[in-house]
Protein backbone atom coordinates (compact mmCIF):
# COMPACT_ATOMS: atom_id res chain seq x y z
CA UNK A 1 0.00 0.00 0.00
CA UNK A 2 2.90 2.81 0.58
CA UNK A 3 4.47 1.74 -2.50
CA UNK A 4 1.43 1.94 -4.48
CA UNK A 5 1.08 5.84 -2.70
CA UNK A 6 4.73 6.68 -3.50
CA UNK A 7 4.00 5.39 -7.01
CA UNK A 8 1.23 7.64 -7.26
CA UNK A 9 2.98 10.63 -5.76
CA UNK A 10 5.48 10.27 -8.66
CA UNK A 11 2.92 9.54 -11.44
CA UNK A 12 1.47 12.95 -9.72
CA UNK A 13 4.47 14.88 -9.90
CA UNK A 14 5.62 13.97 -13.47
CA UNK A 15 1.84 14.66 -14.84
CA UNK A 16 2.55 18.59 -12.91
CA UNK A 17 5.44 18.97 -15.07
CA UNK A 18 4.82 17.95 -18.14
CA UNK A 19 1.69 20.18 -18.04
CA UNK A 20 3.67 22.95 -16.94
CA UNK A 21 6.28 22.54 -19.44
CA UNK A 22 3.25 22.44 -22.09
CA UNK A 23 2.07 25.51 -21.35
CA UNK A 24 5.32 27.58 -21.76
CA UNK A 25 5.48 25.80 -25.11
CA UNK A 26 1.72 26.53 -26.15
CA UNK A 27 1.62 30.18 -24.38
CA UNK A 28 4.93 30.99 -25.60
CA UNK A 29 4.31 29.78 -29.08
CA UNK A 30 0.77 31.20 -29.37
CA UNK A 31 0.48 33.72 -32.71
CA UNK A 32 3.78 35.51 -32.82
CA UNK A 33 3.78 38.42 -34.89
CA UNK A 34 6.80 40.74 -36.43
CA UNK A 35 5.86 44.12 -36.65
CA UNK A 36 5.34 45.90 -39.82
CA UNK A 37 3.30 48.66 -41.23
CA UNK A 38 2.62 50.16 -44.80
CA UNK A 39 5.01 53.19 -45.24
CA UNK A 40 4.07 56.47 -45.40
CA UNK A 41 4.72 58.17 -48.73
CA UNK A 42 3.71 61.65 -50.17
CA UNK A 43 2.01 62.69 -46.82
CA UNK A 44 -0.17 59.90 -46.61
CA UNK A 45 -0.37 58.48 -43.19
CA UNK A 46 1.57 55.33 -42.65
CA UNK A 47 -0.82 52.09 -41.59
CA UNK A 48 -1.05 48.76 -39.60
CA UNK A 49 -4.82 47.52 -41.31
CA UNK A 50 -3.46 44.97 -42.46
CA UNK A 51 -0.84 43.21 -40.56
CA UNK A 52 -3.74 41.43 -38.66
CA UNK A 53 -2.16 42.56 -34.75
CA UNK A 54 -4.22 45.83 -34.73
CA UNK A 55 -6.58 44.83 -32.12
CA UNK A 56 -3.99 43.64 -29.42
CA UNK A 57 -1.54 46.86 -29.54
CA UNK A 58 -4.38 48.49 -28.76
CA UNK A 59 -5.44 46.64 -25.90
CA UNK A 60 -2.69 46.43 -24.65
CA UNK A 61 -1.79 50.53 -25.16
CA UNK A 62 1.36 49.56 -27.30
CA UNK A 63 2.48 52.75 -29.24
CA UNK A 64 2.73 52.34 -33.47
CA UNK A 65 2.61 56.45 -33.65
CA UNK A 66 1.00 59.63 -32.54
CA UNK A 67 -1.29 62.21 -32.83
CA UNK A 68 -1.50 62.67 -36.82
CA UNK A 69 -3.06 66.09 -36.11
CA UNK A 70 0.26 67.30 -34.40
CA UNK A 71 3.58 68.08 -36.60
CA UNK A 72 5.88 65.91 -33.97
CA UNK A 73 8.36 63.55 -34.07
CA UNK A 74 9.73 61.33 -31.70
CA UNK A 75 13.06 60.09 -32.06
CA UNK A 76 14.23 56.25 -30.94
CA UNK A 77 17.56 54.44 -31.04
CA UNK A 78 17.95 50.70 -30.65
CA UNK A 79 21.30 49.84 -28.91
CA UNK A 80 21.63 46.38 -29.02
CA UNK A 81 25.74 47.20 -29.33
CA UNK A 82 28.07 50.10 -29.95
CA UNK A 83 29.71 50.83 -33.41
CA UNK A 84 31.32 53.77 -32.25
CA UNK A 85 28.87 56.14 -33.80
CA UNK A 86 26.50 57.17 -30.81
CA UNK A 87 29.05 59.51 -29.29
CA UNK A 88 28.34 61.06 -32.95
CA UNK A 89 24.88 60.99 -32.74
CA UNK A 90 24.68 62.52 -28.97
CA UNK A 91 26.47 65.37 -30.20
CA UNK A 92 24.37 66.36 -33.09
CA UNK A 93 21.25 65.46 -30.59
CA UNK A 94 22.94 67.83 -28.17
CA UNK A 95 23.95 70.39 -30.66
CA UNK A 96 20.32 70.37 -31.97
CA UNK A 97 18.66 70.08 -28.34
CA UNK A 98 16.47 67.32 -29.53
CA UNK A 99 15.65 64.83 -27.06
CA UNK A 100 15.67 61.03 -27.74
CA UNK A 101 15.11 57.20 -26.41
CA UNK A 102 17.87 54.86 -26.19
CA UNK A 103 16.03 51.06 -26.26
CA UNK A 104 19.28 49.57 -24.62
CA UNK A 105 19.93 45.59 -23.97
CA UNK A 106 22.50 44.33 -21.26
CA UNK A 107 25.32 43.98 -23.26
CA UNK A 108 25.36 47.91 -24.17
CA UNK A 109 24.79 48.51 -20.51
CA UNK A 110 28.04 46.21 -19.24
CA UNK A 111 30.19 47.12 -22.80
CA UNK A 112 28.93 51.29 -22.63
CA UNK A 113 28.33 52.74 -19.08
CA UNK A 114 29.78 56.14 -20.10
CA UNK A 115 27.63 56.56 -23.06
CA UNK A 116 24.66 55.66 -20.74
CA UNK A 117 25.65 58.11 -17.98
CA UNK A 118 25.88 60.55 -21.03
CA UNK A 119 22.28 59.95 -22.09
CA UNK A 120 20.55 60.56 -19.16
CA UNK A 121 22.76 63.35 -18.24
CA UNK A 122 21.87 65.15 -21.36
CA UNK A 123 17.88 64.24 -20.97
CA UNK A 124 17.20 61.61 -23.31
CA UNK A 125 15.18 58.34 -22.26
CA UNK A 126 16.63 54.76 -21.77
CA UNK A 127 14.38 51.95 -22.98
CA UNK A 128 13.97 48.26 -22.17
CA UNK A 129 15.43 45.98 -24.98
CA UNK A 130 15.61 42.98 -22.88
CA UNK A 131 18.93 41.36 -21.10
CA UNK A 132 19.95 39.16 -23.85
CA UNK A 133 17.66 40.22 -26.90
CA UNK A 134 15.94 36.94 -27.09
CA UNK A 135 12.29 36.26 -29.27
CA UNK A 136 9.95 36.84 -26.35
CA UNK A 137 7.64 34.70 -27.57
CA UNK A 138 9.57 31.60 -27.16
CA UNK A 139 10.66 32.04 -23.55
CA UNK A 140 8.48 31.57 -20.41
CA UNK A 141 6.79 34.15 -18.46
CA UNK A 142 8.72 34.42 -15.81
CA UNK A 143 11.99 34.51 -18.18
CA UNK A 144 10.08 37.44 -19.87
CA UNK A 145 10.07 39.59 -16.31
CA UNK A 146 13.85 38.54 -15.43
CA UNK A 147 15.03 39.98 -18.75
CA UNK A 148 13.01 42.95 -18.30
CA UNK A 149 13.87 43.63 -14.59
CA UNK A 150 17.63 43.01 -14.87
CA UNK A 151 18.07 46.01 -17.91
CA UNK A 152 15.78 48.27 -15.18
CA UNK A 153 17.72 47.78 -12.32
CA UNK A 154 21.22 47.61 -13.86
CA UNK A 155 20.09 50.94 -15.59
CA UNK A 156 19.31 52.29 -12.65
CA UNK A 157 22.26 51.56 -10.66
CA UNK A 158 24.28 52.97 -13.74
CA UNK A 159 22.62 56.13 -14.67
CA UNK A 160 20.11 57.20 -11.88
CA UNK A 161 17.05 56.56 -14.12
CA UNK A 162 14.67 54.85 -11.62
CA UNK A 163 11.82 54.46 -13.84
CA UNK A 164 11.76 52.85 -17.01
CA UNK A 165 8.40 53.05 -18.74
CA UNK A 166 9.00 52.14 -22.12
CA UNK A 167 10.08 48.65 -23.68
CA UNK A 168 10.91 47.76 -27.17
CA UNK A 169 10.38 43.91 -27.84
CA UNK A 170 13.67 42.25 -29.83
CA UNK A 171 13.83 42.56 -33.46
CA UNK A 172 10.14 43.47 -32.85
CA UNK A 173 8.44 39.91 -32.41
CA UNK A 174 5.83 39.55 -30.17
CA UNK A 175 2.59 38.60 -29.29
CA UNK A 176 -0.50 38.66 -27.08
CA UNK A 177 1.69 37.02 -23.78
CA UNK A 178 4.46 39.22 -24.14
CA UNK A 179 2.41 42.43 -24.67
CA UNK A 180 0.35 41.39 -21.15
CA UNK A 181 3.28 40.40 -19.24
CA UNK A 182 4.85 43.87 -20.24
CA UNK A 183 2.09 46.28 -19.79
CA UNK A 184 1.88 44.05 -16.27
CA UNK A 185 5.22 45.09 -15.00
CA UNK A 186 4.45 48.84 -15.92
CA UNK A 187 5.69 48.70 -19.72
CA UNK A 188 4.28 50.63 -22.70
CA UNK A 189 5.42 49.08 -25.79
CA UNK A 190 6.81 51.25 -28.19
CA UNK A 191 7.10 50.33 -31.81
CA UNK A 192 7.64 52.20 -34.74
CA UNK A 193 6.21 54.33 -37.82
CA UNK A 194 8.95 55.12 -39.67
CA UNK A 195 12.15 53.15 -40.20
CA UNK A 196 14.16 51.44 -42.96
CA UNK A 197 16.77 48.71 -43.58
CA UNK A 198 19.71 50.45 -41.28
CA UNK A 199 21.31 48.00 -38.61
CA UNK A 200 23.19 45.61 -41.67
CA UNK A 201 26.54 47.25 -40.61
CA UNK A 202 27.35 45.41 -44.12
CA UNK A 203 25.53 47.20 -45.83
CA UNK A 204 25.46 51.13 -45.20
CA UNK A 205 25.33 52.98 -48.19
CA UNK A 206 25.87 56.41 -47.77
CA UNK A 207 24.05 59.94 -45.75
CA UNK A 208 22.21 60.27 -48.60
CA UNK A 209 20.87 56.98 -48.45
CA UNK A 210 19.85 57.39 -45.04
CA UNK A 211 18.68 61.29 -45.39
CA UNK A 212 16.49 60.17 -48.06
CA UNK A 213 14.70 56.74 -46.76
CA UNK A 214 13.91 59.21 -43.28
CA UNK A 215 12.70 62.21 -44.70
CA UNK A 216 10.27 60.36 -47.52
CA UNK A 217 8.47 59.09 -44.55
CA UNK A 218 7.90 61.64 -41.95
CA UNK A 219 4.58 62.44 -41.11
CA UNK A 220 2.75 63.85 -37.92
CA UNK A 221 3.35 62.19 -34.95
CA UNK A 222 6.15 59.88 -36.31
CA UNK A 223 7.69 57.52 -33.93
CA UNK A 224 11.19 56.97 -35.72
CA UNK A 225 13.04 53.95 -35.27
CA UNK A 226 17.03 54.18 -35.93
CA UNK A 227 20.06 51.82 -35.29
CA UNK A 228 22.90 53.80 -33.89
CA UNK A 229 25.42 51.30 -35.04
CA UNK A 230 24.83 52.40 -38.96
CA UNK A 231 27.06 55.02 -39.82
CA UNK A 232 24.62 56.58 -42.50
CA UNK A 233 22.42 57.40 -39.62
CA UNK A 234 25.37 59.25 -37.58
CA UNK A 235 26.04 61.53 -40.91
CA UNK A 236 23.01 62.26 -41.95
CA UNK A 237 21.51 62.77 -38.81
CA UNK A 238 21.82 66.46 -38.56
CA UNK A 239 20.38 67.09 -41.75
CA UNK A 240 17.38 65.04 -40.83
CA UNK A 241 16.86 67.33 -37.95
CA UNK A 242 16.99 71.00 -39.44
CA UNK A 243 15.07 69.80 -42.59
CA UNK A 244 12.50 68.03 -40.56
CA UNK A 245 11.81 71.62 -38.45
CA UNK A 246 11.95 73.55 -41.78
CA UNK A 247 8.73 71.61 -42.43
CA UNK A 248 7.21 72.65 -39.22
CA UNK A 249 8.23 69.53 -37.15
CA UNK A 250 9.06 69.09 -33.88
CA UNK A 251 10.65 66.87 -31.75
CA UNK A 252 9.32 65.31 -27.98
CA UNK A 253 10.11 62.75 -25.67
CA UNK A 254 8.39 59.61 -25.86
CA UNK A 255 7.27 60.58 -22.47
CA UNK A 256 5.37 63.43 -24.12
CA UNK A 257 3.50 62.03 -26.42
CA UNK A 258 0.14 62.43 -25.33
CA UNK A 259 -2.24 60.51 -27.91
CA UNK A 260 -1.67 57.41 -29.74
CA UNK A 261 -3.05 56.68 -33.14
CA UNK A 262 -3.75 53.03 -34.85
Amino acid sequence: MQRWKQTSLVLCLIWIALLSTHSVVVQAGASPYHFGFKKSRNGQLPSIEQEGFKPILEKHEAIFMGSSREKELYLTFDNGYENGFTTDVLDVLKEKNVPAAFFVTGHYIQDQPDLMKRMVQEGHLIGNHSWSHPDMTTISSERIREELEKVRVETAKLTGQLEMPYLRPPRGIFDERVLEISRSEGYTSVFWSVAYMDWDTKKQRGKQHAYDNVMAQLHPGAVILLHSVSSDNAAALGQMIEDARKQGYTFKRLDQLKTRQY
